[in-house]
């Protein structure tokens, strides 16, 4: 499925998004938690809300946790509990490879995080990556075991393993002028989530802007609604 400027969301669902955007603010990170990768790194992350529904969200390579600060709040006022990560490199986080950001192993870093997630409880897991982060949360989908990550939201992201092996419910959202100094991004987001399998989407919003710098454009709260729609979509 492939959608552009307009879209449609359930009633029941809109009325929890706007709530959720009425409220995002009031709750803070409720911890400071920290869990260990399974090759040997440790992750720092921040934790808002308190459900059983978990949703970890992975930073683009110019930002880190607290940069999801808003989103965060956000989800956790809709029913969710959300996990912010600074991958290995950023912050305290640390791990092999830190010191080359764009070729360490940082899907060890979202796999550390869905584990930690659903060794307190979590029956659900997503992740929602920006960018880098979601270039490592589709190679976390890909190198999950069954079940482990049931849904996937790629902003303006690609995997490094091939898209035939991504696995769950699949959201990719790119802005249709989002460019590089190899070019746009679209048509390369395009090819990719053609060769992923169902379930899947693909929205395309108005403007440039790449990934989370989304959030701070005029797209950022019907960004936001997407999410949530996906998130509560049976």
């Amino acid at each position: 499925m492939i959608r552009f400027a307009q879209y449609t969301v359930p009633l029941s669902a809109f009325r929890v998004t706007l709530a959720a955007v009425a409220l995002a603010g009031l709750a803070a990170a409720q911890e400071h938690v920290s869990f260990p990768t399974q090759d040997g790194g440790l992750v720092y992350a921040d934790v808002y809300g308190k459900d059983d529904r978990g949703v970890i969200l992975a930073h683009g390579g110019r930002f880190n946790k607290e940069s999801w600060a808003k989103q965060a709040r956000a989800l956790a006022d809709a029913g969710f509990r959300a996990l912010a990560i600074n991958f290995r490199g950023y912050g305290e986080s640390r791990g092999p490879g830190q010191s080359d950001i764009f070729t360490a192993p940082l899907h060890f870093d979202v796999l550390a995080a869905v584990r930690y997630l659903r060794k307190i409880g979590a029956k659900t897991v997503s992740v929602v990556g920006g960018s880098m982060g979601g270039g490592a949360a589709a190679d976390a989908s890909i190198a999950a075991g069954s079940g482990e990550i049931d849904r996937l939201v790629l902003l303006a992201a690609l995997p490094n393993a091939p898209p035939e092996k991504l696995k769950g419910r699949k959201l990719f959202i790119v802005a249709r002028d989002d460019a590089d100094g190899a070019g746009p991004r679209l048509p390369r987001i395009r090819a990719q989530y053609e060769k992923a399998p169902e379930p899947k989407e693909l929205i395309i919003v108005d403007g440039s802007a790449h990934a989370q710098f989304l959030f701070q454009t005029d797209q950022g709260e019907r960004v936001m609604r997407e999410i949530l729609r996906f998130l509560f979509a049976p």
